[in-house]
């Protein structure tokens, strides 16, 4: 095993209470092992000493010159050992695991399910019924006309969401019915260093397979450079928030299936210190003006963004939500849903750097991409809604959606 400059590839960390103490939970986005690990917090700084700049010995040095913690050599030792052991190092022995991943990912029929039976029933029938009563819920509407452009969905479970998702997909119907080509941008909550995530692999609902439009996605592919839109492929596994809208995009269909293009897309945050728009920045221009020429090539394209709103209290990591800073959220979701169904996407953005996204808004990428894509559209909002997020309601997501024109 060699750790001549130990590197942690990017993983999804969170800090949990095991067994009474603070640790920390390391799990990793691809599921290589299908293992996680948890470790005392106090490896926290060890873990960030792993950057592929130092060897075992400097990592020592910096534990107790950066933290003032003395650390034996054998127990960083034992601390790669294991991480080695769950393919969670970026070396040789992750990029055979990661080939072979990605070879088992090709050969299924598609992209696994990741929640069907749990987060909604897996049989057709079972599925058209839960999602009928839904619509049956919700007030008559006049639809978007079947030229409209973009849908603006929640990527919530139903359970907490389906009001919303209801009402936005019931306006949506004739656009849904309409397309002959889905492109859809969704968040990358795992991998959001990849400001761009292809998959050749095609999506499924229970109602069937929605054929991944591989021509299509090697176009976005040479427009981004094949490294930057492949790098965290299998992303995609442990992701929800395209299959979510997808499922409610093939029930509007009535089953019928539709070549589609499944895009995750990472955070912009990196951009709130960047004068320039995220938009200019050289592989985005690319892959937008991509788009575009495809949306001109293919009228009859519906482009799908897949993002909720705020996140805040204990369950991210904040302070708990009481009246004053629901009314806050409220005043900001709304100052944003304006934007959004204006079709602006600069002055959505400019919210969000304005607030330095205070209220971790997951749709960022994805709302503020499409937007971009599609060009001039106006819409109007389709419901909105704030969600708990903890049993002691100290924590809220609020989601809504666009339809637009």
């Amino acid at each position: 095993m060699n750790h001549t400059a130990p590197k942690l590839r990017p993983l999804q960390i969170q800090t949990i209470q095991h067994a009474g103490d603070p640790a920390l939970l390391l799990q990793d986005p691809f599921h290589l092992a299908d293992e996680y690990l948890i470790l005392p917090q106090v490896y926290g700084p060890v873990l960030y000493l792993l950057d592929g700049t130092r060897d075992i010995s400097g990592i020592r040095r910096d534990l107790s010159r950066l933290f003032g913690i003395r650390a034996e050599l054998g127990a960083i030792e034992e601390l790669l050992a294991a991480l080695d052991q769950l393919y969670l190092l970026e070396n040789e022995r992750f990029d055979s695991a990661y080939q072979k991943a990605l070879a088992r990912y090709y050969k299924m029929p598609h992209r696994p399910m990741l929640i069907a039976g749990q987060g909604y029933p897996e049989q057709s029938q079972a599925l058209k019924a839960q999602f009928d009563a839904y619509l049956a819920e919700v007030e008559p509407i006049a639809p978007m006309p079947s030229s409209g452009k973009l849908i603006l969905s929640p990527h919530i479970d139903y359970a907490r969401g389906h009001a919303v998702y209801a009402r936005v997909w019931k306006e949506a119907e004739a656009m849904a019915k309409a397309a002959e080509l889905v492109i859809i941008l969704g968040t990358d909550h795992y991998g959001g260093h990849h400001l761009v995530t292809l998959t050749r692999q095609s999506y499924a609902t229970p109602y069937g397979i929605l054929p991944n439009d591989q021509l299509l996605v090697d176009r976005l592919a040479r427009a981004i450079g094949e490294e930057n839109a492949f790098a965290g492929e299998l992303y995609h596994l442990g992701e929800h928030s395209l299959e979510l809208a997808l499922v409610w995009l093939h029930h509007m269909r009535g089953g019928a299936s539709v070549p589609t293009v499944p895009i995750l897309v990472g955070s912009l945050l990196p951009f709130l210190d960047v004068p320039s728009s995220p938009a200019e920045h050289p592989m985005l221009a690319r892959f937008l003006a991509e788009l575009r020429a495809i949306l001109r090539e293919r009228p009859n394209t519906l482009l799908v963004a897949s993002g909720d709103l705020a996140h805040v209290g204990p369950a991210f990591d904040g302070e708990p939500v009481d009246e004053n800073k629901l009314a806050q959220i409220r005043k900001l979701d709304d100052e944003m849903l304006d934007y959004l169904s204006s079709g602006n996407a600069e002055g959505f953005w400019q919210v969000i750097k304005r607030v330095r996204d205070e209220h971790n808004v997951c749709g960022v990428a994805p709302f503020y991409l499409s937007l971009k894509a599609a060009g001039p559209v106006e819409g109007r909002r389709a419901g909105y809604a704030v969600c708990p997020a903890d049993e002691e309601g100290a924590s809220v997501v609020t989601i809504g959606g666009v339809v637009l024109g």
